[in-house]
Parts: structure tokens; sequence; C-alpha cells
């Protein structure tokens, strides 16, 4: 099943809570990107802007943790809302051990990797994981290009957890429209993390509706 998750970088921060309005009826989760300014080289919002939009909705908030160390917030994350909650994998010493305070919190856990980063490092981990996030961007910045390259990450996570038969979902993230939903979806993810695509949009349920249809279409799994 193909899912959506809008990314609310890409939307007007001054009518947040409009912009929500327009796509959570429409969409599966609601992506939230939180940049310290270290790990990533901008800061984009935190615990303050989490706890306030989720007054306005009930839909699940996707959280990407784009912070160092980001075992020191994972309490405070799970109390304000966050359902899903994604940690980078280079962010921490021991990411087994924040995955599983993720689990312990009744949330569900997400890992993430870097383009550079090789997807085998994430292997001894997916027993420990309820989402995988492939990044087809470098992270920090909304608005680049595709990276085609990453699709065989996708493809490998894609056969593992068929073959290992685990309940993940594979998430990407970066230069989604409804031309690259197809070709992610082809690769083995089902949920696409969608910025200024659906946000830049005039008719955003429109832009989801046909990314959703293109991703279906696609997907084989």
């Amino acid at each position: 099943m193909i899912k959506i998750s809008p990314s609310i970088l890409a939307c007007d921060f001054a009518r947040m809570g409009e912009e929500i309005a327009r796509v959570d009826k429409f969409s599966d989760y609601l992506h939230v990107d939180v940049m310290d300014g270290i790990f990533v080289p901008n800061i984009s919002f935190g615990m303050p802007v989490i706890k306030s939009i989720r007054k306005v909705t009930d839909i699940v908030f996707d959280v990407h943790l784009m912070i160092e160390r980001p075992e020191r917030y994972i309490d405070e994350f799970a109390k304000l809302g966050s359902d899903i909650i994604t940690i980078h994998y280079e962010s921490t010493k021991d990411p087994a051990a924040v995955l599983k305070m993720i689990r312990e919190k009744g949330k569900k856990a997400g890992i993430s990797i870097k383009p550079g980063t090789d997807v085998s490092v994430l292997f001894p981990l997916l027993p420990l994981c309820d989402l995988v996030l492939v990044m087809t961007v470098e992270p920090g910045f909304g608005g680049q290009k595709f990276m085609h390259d990453m699709m065989d990450k996708v493809s490998v996570l894609r056969n593992i957890v068929e073959k290992e038969n685990y309940n993940i979902e594979i998430e990407v993230d970066g230069g989604i429209n409804a031309e690259t939903a197809a070709i992610v979806a082809n690769a083995g993810a089902n949920v696409l993390v969608a910025g200024a695509s659906v946000f830049a949009a005039e008719d955003a349920q429109k832009a989801i509706s046909d990314m959703r249809e293109a991703a279906e279409k696609a997907y084989k799994y």
C-alpha cells in the first residue's frame, strides 16, 4: 500500500495550520523534519512547533530527527505526539539503543541513512525498525534534485524485508513528484515524502492523488 507523507518543511510557515489543513485529509502521514544546524547545515523547527500543530490535526506525525545525539530528546518528542520517530544512523554512537528507546515509548521506530552511507550498515538494525528512510537528496534543504542512484538501496532493502518477512515500511525523501513517485515505488518504496511538489501546487489534493496513482501503478510488492 502506497502512503504519502507531505513534508511541512516546504509549507508556508506563516500559515502552517492552514497548510496542514490543505493536505491532512488526503495524506497518510505528515512529515516533520527536525534539524539542529549541527548534524545537517540547516535549522528548521523543534518541539514547540510539533506541540502546536498536534492540536490542529489527528494525522500520523512522521518525525524525522536530523539532529546530533537524538537519544537526548526521544522522551520529549514522544510526549508531544510524534507517532513515528526516525533517527539517523550517523547521528548517534548506538543507534540500536535509540531505536529500542523509541519503541519503549510506544512509538514506531525509524532509521535513516545519508546518500553516502552504505545500506549494509542497516542490516543488523532491521529487527528493531518499523520504517527505513532512504534519502534521495542530501539532508538539510528542500528542493534538491532527485538522486536516481539511491534506488539500488531501496531495492536491496525491499528484497530483505520481503525475504525475512519484516513488517517494515520503506520510505524515500527528496525530489518526489508524480514522475519520481513511480521510480521509487518500482524500486520498492511504499512511503513517499513530498515537499514542494505538494505545498507549491495550486491543488494539493490533485498533486497527492497524481503521486499516489503513479506509485500504485509501479509498486509490485
